[in-house]
């Protein structure tokens, strides 16, 4: 085996693209996005000159010279092979200590244990092999963090397993309300760059919303370009103004059939007061908005980036005075099926807390995905004394953050 310290990146996206690590972080493109690092690929090869193991690695500068190093989702290779764990990592610390480095941290995309929510984790038979073959290259294991807080990656993913059928999967009630979106009005579509404006614009709102900062539209836009065809923007949109007066057209021509209905047609009857009712809600939840304008609005937007098999749904917003119009219902999937029509078989809906019982989670569990639990984060220390150090003061630091 023979390490490797400048792996071609097209080679390194191809490898990653077939592994079953495969994970957007771990593409080359992904050190662009993250310009304000040091990057490399490195990587083993085995001795016919094929790649075995490769991985994109960050490199962060530090006061003093020093760097931290961080393989985010990676490296990729087979963890099970203990002989070139210990090759791997072993060449990777002495390439480290050239760029001063005080430790690498790394969190391979490698499933601990997985479950529709509330049934039973099938367990990784081989994960706590895999972690005790990490740990003998001298890293630390940083444990089952619950917290997305806790953690630089989420250590729970909630992961659609995408295909013709998916809409079967879902629960009868995420069906009725993804109906409910479409009698209001409400369509999703596949945007150009074109709508970025408007999709910043309710990643505002909701950033607002919950208190949170996420990304803003120059960050955005940089992420479509760097990506291209294989960055999906999803936007869902009313058009306030055709939809009120499509329903007033319903209102008075339920009104007429009312009105010559014979009584003693009573079925009829009570069914025409019904749908009339039914009208009249949602005619009464529009008045509550501009109707003047004869243009669509964005209320909704998912931000998402193929590569391999995966669809990564990186940044979601809605127009918190839309919600009773449940957009993200409607274009969830949508989003999903344009995943799977070019080539997905996951739509990775991103973190939730291991608790499972925060809003986040509730949501994307209406949509009924796999809950895989990742093995968590490792540090591995290269200069030994000023890790310690480091690592002290990085501690004492989260737990004042979580006191102010």
């Amino acid at each position: 085996m023979k390490f490797v310290e400048n792996v071609n990146p097209q080679t390194h996206d191809e490898f990653v693209k077939k592994s079953p690590l495969n994970h957007l972080l771990q593409s080359s493109t992904w050190a662009k996005v993250k310009d304000n690092w040091g990057s490399a690929i490195v990587g083993v090869v085995n001795d016919q000159d094929e790649l075995i193991a490769s991985s994109l690695v960050l490199i962060k500068h530090l006061p003093l010279g020093l760097t931290m190093i961080y393989t985010p989702k990676g490296p990729i290779l087979d963890y099970t092979n203990k002989e070139l764990v210990d090759f791997f990592f072993t060449a990777l610390k002495k390439w480290a200590k050239k760029q001063k480095a005080l430790f690498i941290k790394f969190d391979p995309a490698i499933i601990y244990q997985s479950a529709k929510a509330g049934a039973e984790p099938i367990a990784n038979s081989k994960a706590n092999e895999i972690i005790e073959n990490i740990k003998s290259v001298g890293a630390e294991h940083l444990g089952f963090n619950l917290k997305m807080s806790e953690t630089i990656q989420p250590r729970f993913q909630a992961n659609e397993p995408l295909s013709e059928s998916v809409n079967q999967i879902y629960p009868k009630h995420t069906n009725r309300i993804m109906k409910d979106a479409q009698k209001r009005g409400v369509t999703g579509r596949r945007a150009s760059i074109d709508a970025l404006p408007a999709f910043s614009e309710v990643v505002n709102k909701t950033e607002n919303r919950k208190g949170v900062s996420l990304r803003n539209f120059d960050y955005f836009k940089q992420l479509m370009t760097l990506y291209g065809d294989d960055a999906y923007l999803h936007i869902a949109e009313i058009n306030l103004f055709e939809k009120y007066h499509e329903l007033k057209k319903q209102l008075e021509a339920i009104e007429t059939d009312i009105a010559s209905t014979p009584e003693n047609q009573k079925k009829r009857f009570n069914r025409l007061n019904d749908q009339k009712r039914s009208v009249e809600k949602y005619l009464k939840e529009l008045s509550q908005h501009d109707c003047s304008q004869n243009s669509p609005k964005v209320i909704a937007g998912i931000l998402s980036i193929k590569f391999g098999s995966t669809l990564e749904m990186l940044y979601a917003g809605m127009d918190d005075d839309f919600k009773k119009f449940y957009p993200q219902y409607l274009l969830y999937p949508i989003a999903f099926n344009d995943g799977f029509e070019n080539g997905c078989f996951w739509g990775n809906m991103g973190g939730v807390e291991g608790t499972l019982d925060d809003g986040l989670s509730k949501f994307k569990s209406n949509f009924n995905p796999d809950i895989q639990e990742l093995i968590g984060e490792f540090n591995l220390p290269v200069n030994h004394l000023l890790y310690k150090l480091s690592n002290f003061a990085y501690k004492l630091r989260k737990r004042q953050n979580a006191h102010d």
